[in-house]
């Protein structure tokens, strides 16, 4: 079939390579180049790196409005398909592909829709998420489902680490959709259950609160890392903890720190948790256990 395909990220490139393979990709729509790093030096989005490298065409806007709808519809595709792109698709361009849009989007719809369903997913100690690819409709991620796929949380994993998995395993789901589509065979069913909503994680979300239990603090840590990432006070000043471990022992003080053996643990409301890596204001991500060496006095974070 003749695809647009709508992506930015790097979770959208699995997506777009299995089906540049298949069909025809008359345009990439992305988001404009960003600009990133200490040079702020303006950087094509992953998924427009990915479409210059196939020698796609690449329609680089931060909003859907009247001139691309009128470029896409010059383009006469059969189906749009959207992953992860960062803007909504409203009339009239949500109609004008003869099939409309599908998206395939990360969890299992209806619960967690909206921006960040990974993150919220593993904030909330969820044992399962999956991924789904729905009907595009005017209504946030509330359209009919063709497909899902389901997979456990791992008790350590990040939302950085499910969200790259998922990305290859709905990549060959989205492929599946869109042959059954082509075929005329695709079944989309109503979702059913009571929705929850995922909103986009912003850098307070990422704030560890010591005071609550230790799967609390480490469910909340997981799922905003690598983004918005997570972090306490110390002096005054955002301390970054990178990574973290659960651990054993004897109850600290919500908040301090100390020394076990090898092991910086940190006190929670229930037993601590182990600082792997850490990352103090105005310097380098390092080993907890250097950074504790170069620490002074009592380490209260938070």
């Amino acid at each position: 079939m003749r695809l647009v395909f709508a992506g930015t990220p790097a979770v959208a490139v699995p997506s777009l390579t299995a089906l540049a393979s298949g069909h025809d990709i008359a345009a990439v729509i992305t988001r404009e180049d960003a600009p990133l790093g200490r040079k702020r030096v303006l950087t094509p989005s992953p998924v427009a790196a990915a479409a210059e490298e196939r020698g796609l065409p690449v329609i680089r806007a931060n909003r859907l409005r009247e001139e691309v709808t009128e470029r896409v519809a010059g383009l006469a595709p059969d189906l749009g398909v959207i992953v992860a792109y960062g803007g909504l698709v409203r009339e009239p361009l949500l109609s004008l592909p003869r099939l409309g849009w599908i998206n395939l989007h990360f969890s299992l719809l209806p619960r967690w829709r909206g921006a960040a369903p990974v993150q919220h997913a593993v904030i909330a100690g969820d044992r399962e998420t999956g991924a789904a690819v729905f009907q595009l409709v005017a209504d946030l991620d509330a359209g009919d489902v063709f497909a899902e796929l389901r997979r456990p949380i791992g008790p350590d994993e990040t939302a950085g680490e499910l969200l790259d998995a998922l990305a290859v395993d709905g990549a060959a789901l989205l492929a599946e959709t869109v042959d059954a589509l082509e075929a005329g065979t695709a079944v989309a069913t109503p979702q059913t259950g009571e929705p929850t909503l995922a909103p986009k994680l912003g850098i307070e979300d990422g704030r560890l609160d010591f005071t609550l239990a230790a799967d609390e603090v480490y469910a909340r840590l997981r799922g905003v890392t690598p983004e918005p990432g997570a972090h306490a006070q110390l002096n005054g000043e955002r301390f970054k903890i990178i990574r973290a471990a659960r651990s054993e022992g004897e109850a600290l003080r919500s908040g301090e720190v100390e020394a076990r053996g090898r092991s910086i643990v940190v006190g929670t409301g229930t037993e601590p948790l182990e600082l792997i890596t850490v990352q103090q204001a105005g310097k380098k991500a390092m080993p907890a256990a250097d950074w504790w060496r170069g620490a002074q006095g009592e380490v209260v974070l938070s």
